[in-house]
């Protein structure tokens, strides 16, 4: 099944929740921000041992103080107006993490932010339908996957792709 929840990605109650993160897997502004700031500083000093990630990669840590037990930090493409592989980029990130889910094991639930559509400046719209269509490709693998979105308008493209 999947949802879309319009929200703060740190309150919901999943096996794991995915981080846009930037390369250096150092926090930031925006969902890895708030990610950060919820899990406490054993996230950073975790997921900095990692890096760096490239862009369309992704890398998995526990949650710490988060309610999901485990983080997927995937790292999205910066929009550099869609001729230099951001699509393909931004579908591995998500390709990547549900790959990194399921080698876990034990990941049933997962919830992805909009990766890539805040300070990386994808187009919500093409964003959307591109992380809907890897949603869809693994759907059968998962009890629930949450389309987790901060606004409106966001909620609405991805209400659109899904229907």
């Amino acid at each position: 099944m999947i949802q879309v929840v319009r929200g703060d990605i740190t309150t919901l109650e999943v096996d794991a929740i995915v981080n846009a993160a930037n390369s250096a897997l150092a926090g930031g502004g925006g969902v890895d921000g708030a990610i950060h700031r919820a899990a406490g500083p054993e996230l950073l000093r975790e997921s900095m041992a990692l890096a760096p990630c490239a862009p369309g990669g992704a890398v998995i840590t526990p949650g710490f103080r988060l309610h999901a037990r485990f983080v997927i930090h995937a790292v999205g493409p910066i929009w550099q107006g869609g001729e230099r592989g951001e699509a393909e980029l931004l579908r591995s990130a998500y390709d990547q993490s549900f790959a990194l889910a399921l080698a876990q094991g034990d990941i049933r639930t997962i919830a992805f932010p909009a990766i890539s559509t805040g300070v990386y400046g994808y187009p919500k719209p093409s964003a959307a339908s591109i992380a809907v269509a890897s949603m869809r490709a693994h759907e059968r693998s998962f009890d629930r996957i949450i389309a987790c979105v901060f606004d409106g308008e966001s909620e609405a493209l991805y209400r659109r792709a899904l229907s």
